[in-house]
């Protein structure tokens, strides 16, 4: 398996990757009913390309010459900058979505992130934000998530980051994250998350009961 950093001619690719494996896996999505297996969905597209710009995304690449997968996506983890007040903007923006499925997965994500000023706990300016990980189901199991979120962290390393933090929404990726000396800072049960009727919001299938929002502080020989 080859790892390398997710360069601009590999974007549709990767966003083809995400149609076959994340966007209908991942809990939130599920709940919700925003894609289909192998479709698509606009906003979270865009949410994706956008990540993947900031130049700070990792792929997993089938390159067994002898493997009829040879070249192919085996996993991703999408990487963004995050700075003060984006999250704040970003909500703002959110109130103009016309996907209201799309709508309810980040409004949890963005108040969530939002009930703790990240920037001023750690005193950091920027922080490395995993926003995606995904492994196509035909390569689960062999270790490339945890090696995926492992070389994000030399990239958040090598680029000087002192914070790395995730928005984890089911129970698989949690363990990974904490298996990487990532720690639970907040949670939210999605059994508790309802509108003002009462009713769940996001009725997310067991295994999957809380989202968390973990960090992982860098330490550097010069800190103090």
């Amino acid at each position: 398996m080859e790892y390398k950093l997710i360069s601009g001619d590999y974007y549709e690719r990767v966003i083809d990757h995400l149609r076959g494996n994340f966007f209908a896996d991942e809990p939130l999505n599920r709940a919700a009913g925003l894609c289909q297996q192998g479709g698509g969905n606009r906003e979270l597209e865009h949410h994706s390309l956008a990540t993947l710009q900031d130049q700070l995304s990792i792929m997993a690449v089938d390159e067994r010459k002898d493997s009829v997968n040879y070249g192919q996506i085996a996993g991703v983890i999408l990487n963004g900058v995050l700075r003060s007040g984006d999250t704040e903007q970003a909500l703002d923006k959110l109130q103009f979505s016309c996907d209201s499925n799309y709508k309810k997965i980040f409004e949890l994500l963005y108040r969530h992130s939002l009930q703790v000023d990240l920037f001023a706990r750690y005193n950091v300016q920027r922080i490395f934000d995993v926003r995606i990980l995904s492994v196509d189901s035909r390569y689960r199991g062999q270790g490339i998530a945890k090696e995926l979120v492992r070389r994000a962290e030399q990239v958040a390393r090598e680029s000087g980051y002192h914070l790395l933090k995730a928005d984890a929404t089911g129970i698989f990726s949690q363990k990974i994250l904490r298996s990487q000396g990532f720690e639970a800072f907040s949670e939210q049960l999605y059994a508790k998350y309802r509108d003002d009727e009462g009713r769940i919001i996001l009725p997310v299938e067991a295994p999957h009961i809380k989202l968390q929002l973990l960090t992982k502080e860098l330490k550097y020989e010069n800190d103090h």
